[in-house]
């Protein structure tokens, strides 16, 4: 179904409002504030890491391709909710037509599927590099990325395409409230006076198909990782090994451990409130962290920030 022609058809359902964490807060200016602070922080953070690696020649290697796609992609995922909330915070306002609720979830859901497999990609690139370090230029060349990154947008679109038509075209009657800060699709589909068993249940496996699939090849990839960096006689070279693939698993467990939650546990683990605070945790913070984590503890991306900079430590030759 063209998501065009889709937006095209149901422009006339009832708008819907969305009761976000604000109104739960004794003190919602000062939380508008610090979300807003954040907002920028994740904005610039990902922004200038992707500058980072554009204008650095020895940062345009496979593995810093996919940290600079990784921070696009924060960067849409962060702009897709954020925004929207401090508005309504500001103008009063908590209404979302249907057709702009119908686009967030779309752009929501294809982001965060696409993230689940570009990490996935990340953690072969790893694999490839520490198991095959000879075989690298060859198996992870330039087209081997651009593929890689195609097929992780594909399927993540896939999923959106798969999700909101079907979210978005169940009767809605009563209340319109959606008890989340953005169009969630768990949230949305609640609202829905019909019967959705089969649609949750079609859901849930799909989100275990997509969850499945790359964390096998996660846990697969750092399974072969953590056996050839025992058997590494370098202690340098074991430390690099494991300085760098921690810093990808660490995301990994971010990410993956809220969205687990989110479409994966039974309903009697959700409440409105508890499902709000995690997709803050993933939605707002994992934009924010994703940078730190990947440039704090990465001496080359520190070096290409000084030399942007034109920093030098002289302390050091004193």
């Amino acid at each position: 179904m063209n998501i065009i022609t889709w937006m095209s058809n149901y422009t006339g359902q009832s708008d819907f409002t969305l009761v976000g964490f604000f109104s739960q807060s004794k003190h919602p200016a000062l939380l508008a504030v610090i979300i807003f602070v954040i907002f920028l922080m994740a904005l610039s953070g990902n922004a200038l890491l992707i500058l980072l690696i554009i204008s650095d020649t020895r940062l345009h290697t496979p593995m810093y391709f996919f940290i600079s796609q990784l921070s696009l992609m924060d960067m849409m995922y962060i702009s897709v909710t954020v925004p929207k909330m401090l508005m309504d915070q500001v103008l009063g306002s908590h209404k979302i037509s249907a057709a702009a609720c119908g686009i967030q979830m779309f752009l929501y859901v294809t982001l965060a599927g696409s993230e689940f497999f570009l990490l996935a990609a990340m953690s072969y690139d790893r694999y490839v590099a520490i198991c095959h370090p000879l075989r690298y230029p060859v198996l992870m060349n330039h087209r081997v990325c651009l593929l890689l990154m195609s097929v992780c947008w594909f399927l993540g679109s896939l999923d959106g395409f798969m999700f909101t038509p079907v979210t978005m075209t169940f009767p809605f009657c009563g209340s319109h409230e959606i008890h989340h800060f953005f169009c969630e699709v768990p949230a949305v589909t609640k609202l829905s006076c019909s019967d959705t068993w089969l649609y949750e249940t079609f859901m849930y496996l799909c989100c275990v198909l997509m969850l499945l699939i790359p964390v096998t090849v996660i846990s697969s990839s750092y399974s072969f990782i953590l056996l050839t960096v025992i058997r590494m006689k370098s202690a340098e070279g074991r430390k690099k090994a494991l300085a760098t693939c921690s810093s990808h698993m660490t995301v990994v467990i971010l990410f993956y451990g809220a969205a687990v939650y989110t479409y994966m546990l039974p309903a009697s683990f959700h409440t409105p409130e508890k499902d709000m605070v995690v997709s803050v945790f993933y939605t707002i913070l994992t934009p924010l962290l994703n940078p730190l984590i990947y440039s704090l503890r990465n001496k080359n991306v520190i070096d290409a920030m000084e030399k942007l900079l034109g920093v030098k430590h002289s302390f050091k030759n004193q």
